[in-house]
């Protein structure tokens, strides 16, 4: 948590690569070498998960319309308008939406989104849902994950009891694989309640976390 800003949770990952821009010219293999065999602490990239505001909206817009017009992992529609995806997205509250920002040579970039609220109204809402994107360019770094820690952290700290993931697609095993490694379980799998523009019909599972 940043002591500046307690709402914001600060990440660090180490890379080879910010090496580079600490005296070693531009050599990443002499970098990781350097990682590897000097017991030093190397500079590192901080990452910021905080809550989005509208000026980050048309960040998370250059790859939310990547991940949708894929076809394969979300239910809207692939085509989406940037006004209904912003409309979708940047909702009311109580929901709530977050931002995860590098901050990196490149200056701060956006590389992930998350939004989270109560799935139903009334005596439901203590279950909340929830919803993430990934800029593909940032895959692999581990931004789903700090993702889905914080809003697990957020929805527990706000008083809800569970969480539920209503369209998990089947296919996407890197997501599944995710939320099951976060102590998410498949209650039941709705079969071929997905039209994938490569497989046909697959199934969308239901996920469940009590928190």
């Amino acid at each position: 948590v940043s002591p500046r800003h307690p709402a914001v949770r600060i990440l660090e990952e180490p890379t080879a690569v910010e090496l580079v821009g600490a005296g070693l010219g531009n050599d990443v293999d002499r970098a990781t070498r350097e990682l590897a065999v000097l017991d030093v602490e190397p500079r590192r990239q901080r990452r910021a998960i905080r809550e989005a505001t509208a000026d980050d909206w048309p960040g998370i817009w250059s790859f939310l319309r990547r991940v949708v017009g894929a076809g394969d992992t979300y239910t809207w529609p692939p085509d989406v308008g940037e006004s209904e995806a912003r409309a979708l997205w940047m909702a009311a509250p109580p929901w709530r939406t977050l931002v995860a920002v590098d901050d990196g040579r490149a200056g701060r970039t956006i590389v992930g989104t998350a939004r989270f609220g109560p799935t139903q109204m009334g005596p439901g809402d203590h279950v909340a849902g929830a919803s993430f994107m990934v800029d593909p360019d940032a895959g692999g770094r581990g931004v789903g994950r700090a993702l889905g820690e914080h809003v697990l952290a957020e929805a527990q700290a706000r008083g809800f009891r569970a969480m539920q993931f209503n369209a998990v697609v089947e296919t996407n095993v890197a997501a599944v694989a995710l939320w099951r490694s976060l102590g998410f379980e498949a209650l039941v799998t709705v079969p071929e309640a997905f039209r994938h523009p490569t497989d046909g019909l697959v199934g969308l599972h239901v996920m469940h976390r009590r928190l």
